[in-house]
């Protein structure tokens, strides 16, 4: 089996991409991305619960239809890219098969299964400083904001840092359960895996280690807030610590640094991240500050999209115009 016209991916401009899986809210924010991205092209979707069904949302072919996603012979042919967005557990299968009949294919992977395998890289935009690979573990959204809060002044962190994250229900998946139960969710904050959270260990993995998270769902649909509380090693002033994050984030066109409290309610929808509200106890040591991020897009699909661009040697931003 062989790529699209058998050219090498790095003399390529356009690229066919198979999603496979992406029924669910971040494979729909995947596809109204890669509807008006200028090098994708979404050519096979695959699903086991709506096939022969039209891609919804993919003007560019407007009869596209998803295939039936089954456990063998899948077929992606003429395809350079693959997107895993299938449910936890379930993209190993699918893995194998592909490196066997595909090897040079590009495959990101949204789900966690590979986030800890050296074999695949973990890479958050913004932060990381080196190219995609062909193997790419897409970072949970939980923990994308985390480190986007706590990377630019990590360096100046003595002892545990406390995140405190609530995110919308959209956030516990499409399927009904216990956590997007609108009946649970009225008038109520739901906490839940308050030790070892698979997003907790990411960044205590590749970020910081002395870590506590506790997850939340709120009565709303999408976006995350998180609230962190960091004890710094020396007295620092709120205006050497906004220096300090402007300077971190000054090529990141995605990423706001400000005074104020940031609002999920200004940042939903939005391929954007808010960092701010920072501020320190009178001691000048104690410091804690919010970030907010809509959890199907920064935290998600608009990443994927990054290290797409990044793994074909294109501006990684391409593709990501819409608010």
């Amino acid at each position: 089996m062989q790529l699209n016209n058998q050219q090498p991916l790095f003399m390529k401009t356009k690229f066919n991409i198979a999603l496979i899986g992406g029924r669910g809210y971040v494979g729909q924010e995947i596809i109204h991305i890669l509807n008006q991205h200028p090098n994708f092209e979404l050519c096979k979707a695959f699903s086991r619960t709506a096939a022969d069904t039209e891609v919804d949302g993919y003007n560019q072919h407007p009869t596209l239809k998803y295939s039936l996603l089954e456990d063998s012979n899948l077929d992606l042919d003429n395809i350079d890219i693959a997107i895993l967005a299938l449910s936890n557990g379930d993209s190993n299968k699918y893995v194998t098969e592909i490196d066997l009949k595909y090897p040079e294919m590009i495959l990101i992977d949204i789900s966690s299964d590979h986030r800890f395998n050296p074999e695949w890289q973990y890479r958050l935009p913004d932060i990381s400083r080196v190219k995609a690979t062909k193997k790419i573990s897409n970072p949970g959204c939980y923990a994308s904001a985390i480190q986007f809060s706590i990377e630019p002044i990590k360096n100046l962190i003595s002892g545990r840092v406390s995140c405190f994250g609530v995110s919308g229900y959209s956030g516990a998946g499409a399927s009904p359960n216990e956590k997007n139960n609108k009946v649970n969710l009225q008038d109520n904050v739901i906490p839940y895996s308050l030790q070892g959270h698979i997003h907790e260990q990411e960044v205590k993995k590749y970020c910081y280690e002395n870590l506590s998270f506790s997850p939340h769902v709120g009565n709303f649909f999408r976006g995350i807030l998180i609230t962190s509380h960091i004890q710094l090693n020396k007295k620092n002033s709120i205006e050497e610590i906004l220096s300090i994050y402007r300077d971190f984030y000054k090529n990141s066109s995605l990423i706001n640094i400000d005074t104020e409290i940031p609002m999920l309610n200004k940042i939903t929808k939005s391929h954007k991240v808010s960092i701010g509200g920072i501020a320190f106890d009178k001691t000048g040591i104690n410091l804690t500050l919010c970030c907010v991020l809509d959890n199907l897009l920064k935290g998600a699909a608009t990443q994927v999209i990054q290290n797409l661009n990044s793994a074909c040697e294109i501006d990684e931003l391409t593709g990501i115009t819409y608010e």
